[in-house]
Order: C-alpha cells, then sequence, then structure tokens
C-alpha cells in the first residue's frame, strides 16, 4: 500500500515538471520562429542575396553543433533548470544584440553583426531543447506506472506542440514586423521570454536531471551503434528540409508572384501542420511491447517514401507543368506529413537507445547532428538555389534523403541502454 500510494504523487510530480517543460519551451519556439522570419523578411527586403541570406543564418547553426554536445554535458553536470535558465538569457541576449543593428552601417558591417547575434541565438536555442528534451526521459522515468507506451507519447506531443508553435512564430514575426518593425519586434519578444525565465526559476527543481558526467571527450563520443546510426540519419533528413525550406521555397513562391503575408503564412502553415502529424505519430506508427521491433522497421519504411517525395516535385519543376507553384505547395505539403513521422519516430528511437543516467549527454550528441544537417542544408539551400533554382535544391533534398534511408538500415532492434525505453511502455 504504502509504495502504490507514493507511487502516485511521485507520476503527479514528473507529470508537472513535464508541463512546465513543455510551456518553457513552447514560449521561447514561438519567439525563435518569429526571429527566422524577422531577418529573413528584414534583409531580403533590404535586397540581400539568396546566398547572402543563407549566410545569416549560418552561424546560427554551427554554433548548434558545439552547444548540443557541450549543453548535454553540461546539463548532466549543473541540472536540466539551469541550462533551461542559460539558454532563455542567451537568446534575450542575442535579441537585444540585434535589435541594436543600425540602418547606417555598411551591408559589410550589417551582415556581421547579424552573424553574431544569430550565433548566439542558436547557442541558446540548442541548450534549450537539449535540456528540455532530457528532461522528458527523466521525468517519464518516475513516472512508469502509467504504462501505454508513455515515452512516445510524451516525445511525440513534445515534438508535435513545439513545432506548431514554432509555425505560429513565422506569423507572429511577419505579424510584428509589419506592426512594431525590426527593432519593436524584439524588444516584445525578449519581454516575453524574460517572463517565461521567471517561471522556470521559480517553477523547476535546480538539480533536475543532474547526474555523473562523462570526464573525458572519449566518453563523451562513445556512443552505442543504435545513438551513432541514428545521428547519421539526423544529419542528411533536417539537411534534406532546410535545403528547400531555408531560402529556395521561400524565394521561389516570391519570385512567381507571392507576397511576403503568403509565404510566410505557408511557411507557418506547412510548419502547423507537420507539428500537428509529429503530435500524432504515436497513432500512426504502431507500438511494440519492446519498443523498438515496430518503431526501427517504420523509420526504415518512411525514410524511403519521404525520398521519393522531393524527386516526383523535381520532375514537375523540370517539365514546367501548368501552376508549377501550386505542385510545389500540394508536394511540399505532403512531403511535411511524411518528414513529421519522421522526424518523430528519430526523436522517440533516440530516448529509447539513450541511458537514462546520461540521457541528457545522448540527446546532446544526437541534436548536434541535427544542428550539423540544419547547417549543411541552410548552406546548400543559398548554393544550390543561386545555382540551378528550386530544381537543384529539390535533388540536393533527394540525394541526401537517400543517405537517411541507408543510415537507417544500420539502426539495431535491441536497445544498448540499461533499462530500455521498451520496458515502460
Amino acid at each position: 500500500m504504502t509504495g502504490s500510494a507514493s507511487s502516485v504523487p511521485a507520476a503527479s510530480h514528473a507529470a508537472r515538471n513535464y508541463a512546465i517543460v513543455t510551456a518553457a519551451y513552447w514560449g521561447f519556439t514561438l519567439t525563435d520562429g518569429a526571429l527566422r522570419m524577422l531577418v529573413l523578411l528584414h534583409f531580403y527586403k533590404l535586397g540581400y542575396s539568396p546566398f547572402t541570406l543563407a549566410f545569416l543564418f549560418l552561424l546560427y547553426e554551427a554554433a548548434g553543433v558545439l552547444a548540443n554536445l557541450i549543453g548535454g554535458w553540461l546539463a548532466t553536470r549543473f541540472g536540466i533548470a539551469r541550462m533551461l535558465t542559460v539558454g532563455l538569457l542567451m537568446q534575450i541576449a542575442g535579441f537585444t544584440l540585434l535589435s541594436l543593428l543600425n540602418p547606417a552601417w555598411t551591408a559589410a558591417m550589417s551582415v556581421t553583426w547579424g552573424v553574431m547575434a544569430q550565433g548566439i541565438c542558436g547557442v541558446a536555442k540548442d541548450l534549450t531543447k537539449t535540456a528540455s528534451k532530457s528532461a522528458i526521459k527523466i521525468t517519464q522515468a518516475e513516472a512508469r506506472q502509467q504504462g501505454g507506451g508513455q515515452l512516445f507519447k510524451w516525445v511525440a506531443w513534445f515534438t508535435g506542440s513545439k513545432n506548431a508553435m514554432k509555425g505560429f512564430g513565422f506569423f507572429l514575426g511577419g505579424v510584428l514586423l509589419q506592426g512594431l518593425g525590426f527593432q519593436g519586434s524584439l524588444w516584445a519578444m525578449a519581454a516575453l521570454l524574460g517572463l517565461v525565465l521567471l517561471g522556470v526559476v521559480a517553477s523547476l527543481p535546480p538539480m533536475m536531471g543532474r547526474a555523473k558526467a562523462s570526464r573525458s571527450a572519449k566518453a563523451l563520443f562513445a556512443k552505442n551503434p543504435g545513438i551513432n546510426a541514428l545521428a547519421a540519419a539526423r544529419v542528411v533528413l533536417f539537411g534534406a528540409r532546410d535545403v528547400w525550406f531555408v531560402v529556395g521555397v521561400p524565394v521561389f513562391l516570391y519570385s512567381v508572384g507571392w507576397t511576403f503575408t503568403m509565404v510566410g503564412g505557408f511557411l507557418a502553415a506547412w510548419t502547423i501542420g507537420y507539428g500537428l502529424v509529429q503530435a500524432l505519430a504515436p497513432q500512426i506508427v504502431r507500438r511494440s511491447e519492446d519498443g523498438l521491433s515496430r518503431e526501427v522497421p517504420a523509420a526504415r519504411l518512411w525514410s524511403l517514401l519521404l525520398a521519393l517525395i522531393p524527386v516526383a516535385i523535381a520532375l514537375a519543376v523540370w517539365f514546367k507543368v501548368d501552376h508549377l507553384q501550386w505542385w510545389v505547395v500540394i508536394g511540399l505539403s505532403v512531403f511535411g506529413f511524411a518528414f513529421a513521422v519522421n522526424s518523430s519516430v528519430h526523436s522517440y528511437l533516440i530516448l529509447a537507445y539513450a541511458g537514462s543516467e546520461k540521457a541528457a549527454e545522448d540527446v546532446g550528441f544526437y541534436y548536434a547532428a541535427n544542428a550539423l544537417g540544419r547547417f549543411f542544408g541552410t548552406l546548400m539551400s543559398g548554393l544550390l538555389y543561386q545555382w540551378g533554382g528550386l530544381l537543384y535544391a529539390l535533388i540536393g533534398s533527394a540525394a541526401m534523403l537517400s543517405i537517411c534511408w541507408l543510415a537507417t538500415l544500420r539502426l539495431p532492434m535491441r536497445s544498448a541502454a540499461p533499462s530500455p525505453a521498451g520496458r515502460d511502455r
């Protein structure tokens, strides 16, 4: 009786921490999505080229690689709540620096300042993401008696709702830019994050998720085969999205007559829909008792299906079909559905393969691969569009997704972690 009674408060406490972390990350993601749209539209209006637009985001993405690796170690060493606090503070600092951008500066100075401020925001984003995703593993371990595939459900809901919020952020960025201007928008978003920061400091236990961290780089990078294969797949999966998403499609749609509001609205709708599908992934991918025997084949199948979609869109572009813009929109909507399922399954698998004690380090390593993919995709988005327009961007996406599928063939069917997620399902 005593054990049963004590388990209820533990589950309630875990759910409370999960809700707090999710709400904090929602607020962060809302402003992060708005930031991307603010920077893209503001600098595009100033006449910058597609490659320069991509370059503005490169340090943002590159900083995320190191931030995830170090952030996972720091979250294990100092606690998840502290790293959430650091991430929020850095984002506020990045917004403040970007708001100091002076229209009288030269183009080189403006781009340099924008890249630097974006780099700070990139570190902030991935510190916050690593801490937030790791918190799910910690809280889930406290609530195993809930059963029913709770880990997959929590990961899917967290990831899906986060991306839906990012979509709203794209729309918010356009609205703020029109209503408050570039500087005023950044100040408003910094104030919003200040409120989120106060909530985190007041609500979460500071030592949450703290454990014995790795003492050497060798220990930090010595991951099990499942995490290594999944990280490789993640690099090219997100590279395949951003190679058209960052520059290619927004510039293509604007070039065929769409307004900034229409472009921002489509990207917002795509991201919101993508997030909703992610949240529904546990209903799309059947759960297994061991946590891997159905999920791993699902990752392989959906990767293969996803690789075929940009090929079909590229053929439409090559043959210049009538109403091409709408074929692109429809094709990328289908792409978004398959990509969302893929991403959600991957986000579950990293926690299924990760150990509970150093979950933050494992998650950080995985999301460093995620950031590396975004960096590569962002770079190639500007280059490929400048070289060959949307066609080249889509061909690059298909090539990356083919590599992603090959990487998923190496995913093991058993977890090397001492406490596999499948036991909690």
